[in-house]
């Protein structure tokens, strides 16, 4: 449906109350009822504008993403190749999701749904033939788009298993990076050094400064202000 410009304002509270409230309790306790209350519109307005609360996933991950690559980069000081990028950048999105459940939960949510997973598909296969295709030229763009489908189970995968005394981050980060890298055939030296270049890093305090940044900047384009809490928690 095409936005006039009277349900704009509409469409900015119903996206400053989901995202809130995505980030603070929650994406599957965050109920239809309760957005619609907080944002004051009716059942009817929503519908029209998101169909469902799965529908504003696709905005929030498409800042999301942007945001973490440009963190990423910054990470890397922008001297370091684009498989060094990488590396840190789906290390970053891994332990962000341990160190808060709500992420957690948006980001499986959003590799799940349809509209939000495609639009993660073919943002990011871009990515992938840019930094891979000197390992694999003989790919197109849309052969990395059948690749990504396969990264994003594996990313999904990582994501949802919960880290423990027997599986601790270090350890998902590494056979994530191992597996991840040799499906792009990347050769097993360079892989030995991006796993060393990780395992240098100090991937929690980096990510927790990741977290903070992000949502600070969901807050201030979404104007709302957000529970201290929601950032704090483990």
């Amino acid at each position: 449906m095409a936005l006039t410009n009277a349900s704009l304002p509409a469409k900015r509270r119903i996206l400053a109350v989901c995202v809130k409230l995505f980030l603070e309790q929650g994406y599957k306790k965050t109920t239809v009822a309760e957005i619609v209350q907080k944002a004051d519109v009716s059942n009817s307005s929503f519908q029209n504008i998101f169909r469902a609360k799965d529908g504003v996933l696709t905005e929030l991950v498409a800042f999301m993403f942007e945001t973490q690559f440009d963190m990423a980069r910054r990470t890397t000081g922008g001297q370091l190749s684009p498989l060094f990028v990488y590396a840190v950048e789906t290390c970053i999105q891994l332990t962000l999701t341990e160190l808060n459940e709500n992420l957690r939960e948006i980001y499986i949510e959003a590799y799940t749904h349809e509209e939000a997973a495609e639009y993660i598909h073919r943002q990011t296969a871009r990515e992938l033939h840019r930094i891979f295709g000197t390992y694999q030229p003989e790919l197109t763009a849309e052969d990395f788009y059948a690749c990504e489908l396969g990264s994003a189970g594996l990313m999904r995968g990582f994501m949802a298993r919960k880290c423990d005394r027997d599986f601790p981050l270090e350890k998902k980060l590494d056979f994530f990076l191992t597996m991840s890298l040799r499906s792009y055939k990347v050769p097993e030296e360079e892989i030995g050094q991006v796993r060393a270049f990780i395992s240098g890093m100090d991937i929690r305090a980096i990510s927790q400064q990741v977290m903070e940044t992000l949502f600070q900047a969901l807050a201030m384009r979404y104007a709302f202000v957000l529970d201290k809490d929601a950032m704090q928690q483990k």
